[in-house]
């Protein structure tokens, strides 16, 4: 009648085909401004730090 208890799907969430990396594509340099530049800055350090947790 209903589902079988304990069965989980094995579908996923969301398809990969809809998943992104979270960059942002349309990015431009020309364009950006202090606060862009900032935080890009910021996402760069962010990377280089987790880069070297992951190492050790």
């Amino acid at each position: 009648m209903g589902r079988k208890r304990g069965r989980k799907s094995k579908l996923p969430q969301v398809p990969k085909t809809q998943k992104s990396d979270g960059l942002d594509v349309e990015y431009s340099e020309e364009l950006a401004d202090v606060q862009d530049r900032e935080s890009v800055a910021r996402s760069n350090a962010a990377d280089k730090q987790a880069k070297k947790k992951k190492k050790k």
